[in-house]
């Protein structure tokens, strides 16, 4: 098993501390990603469900696809509401210009950008959104930066670094899609530091990492965090959710 693949599998082994520990986009930012009218929405690679439950509170009908059976598990359980299916980015279990908007969280680099496009493209409608967020601890302030360093002992990441970053959403060249607009919305996160910590520890490079490696440095953070929390059993962490969506080109008249 490639790294890559390792990682991008390795939720599922936690599908519940993900569910609870890892935060959803901002309000404001899953309000600017649909679109008006929106009936029919598609959250992929949903996995527990964070962004399909917000989506579902403001769009009539949601499907969520997503490869991972124990994601699926807990996204179904926490929302039985919703239509649940297995599938991927690459292959929609959906119909042709069957939804008017499909959505993308915290998923859109595992992608095989080529391939996912076009079955996207495939299953919305003409006009149809695109859009894909990310939420992220708010590198911008410095003492998130400093807590990225102290789990994962890298320099400090330049400001062209995080402009690279927050540049994720590409589209490969193709003819589907009218150039995408993009937005950034802050907010901010009350946690313990327990729930701080095991946060910090759903991301893939920490759940496959060597287990004595994963320690140290979940207990290099935890003291930033306390550090940061002046001796409070809480802390505010400073989110960031980024948001790009696009408008699918109408198909060609045949």
């Amino acid at each position: 098993m490639t790294d890559h693949l390792e990682r991008a599998t390795s939720f599922g082994s936690i599908a519940e501390d993900y569910d609870r520990f890892r935060p959803g986009p901002a309000a404001a930012a899953v309000d600017w990603l649909i679109p008006g009218g929106c009936a029919v929405a598609v959250d992929l690679a949903a996995g527990t469900g964070l962004l399909t439950r917000a989506v579902a509170e403001r769009v009539p009908e949601v499907v969520a696809v997503e490869p991972d059976e124990r994601m699926r598990a807990v996204l179904q359980a926490r929302s039985p509401e919703v239509r649940v299916l297995q599938g991927t980015a690459e292959a929609i279990p959906l119909p042709d210009a069957s939804v008017d908007a499909l959505f993308v969280s915290a998923a859109w680099h595992w992608f095989d950008h080529e391939r996912a496009t076009r079955e996207i493209g495939r299953v919305l409608r003409d006009g149809g959104r695109l859009g894909v967020v990310r939420t992220s601890r708010d590198r911008a302030v410095d003492w998130v930066r400093e807590l990225e360093r102290a789990r994962d002992l890298e320099p400090l990441p330049s400001d062209a670094q995080l402009r690279r970053h927050r540049d994720e959403f590409k589209l490969p060249d193709n003819d589907l899609f009218e150039p995408g607009e993009r937005e950034s919305f802050t907010f901010t996160r009350i946690m313990t530091l327990d729930d701080a910590v095991a946060w910090l520890a759903t991301y893939s490079g920490m759940i496959i990492a060597d287990p004595d490696d994963r320690h140290a440095r979940l207990a290099r953070a935890r003291t930033v965090l306390e550090e940061h929390a002046g001796g409070a059993g809480t802390i505010a962490i400073p989110l960031r959710t980024e948001g790009w969506h696009a408008r699918r080109l109408p198909r060609a008249s045949m």
